[in-house]
């Protein structure tokens, strides 16, 4: 067993308040980080993002690409319908299952 003590006045960790990115109830569908990487919202430094927000897209369409051990994986939208938001900066390091890009689901 390990005990540890900390000495008064030791510093404390802060509590960041959660910010909402975007309402829960909206009917949003979400595109997921599919594994732990980085996330890159552009093919190349400089180049135009592939998906904006108000953009339109299909399944199967690259929305992103992350990078892991030098690999590059696209990430692809599973549900047609419009770009909300972008919840993730680019060159962001990204956990496995985050919320990446809000999804308004296109109907048909």
């Amino acid at each position: 067993m390990v005990e540890v003590e900390w000495p008064e006045g030791a510093p404390v960790a802060a509590t960041v308040p959660a910010v909402p990115l975007v309402e829960a109830d909206a009917g949003l569908h979400y595109v997921c980080a599919p594994m732990v990487a980085t996330l890159y919202l552009a093919p190349s430094p400089g180049a135009d993002p592939f998906v904006r927000e108000g953009d339109q897209v299909v399944p199967g369409q690259q929305v992103a690409i992350l990078e892991a051990m030098k690999m590059m994986i696209p990430v692809e939208a599973d549900r047609a319908g419009e770009v909300v938001k972008v919840l993730v900066p680019n060159a962001t390091p990204v956990e496995y299952g985050e919320r990446l890009i809000a999804l308004a689901v296109s109907e048909g």
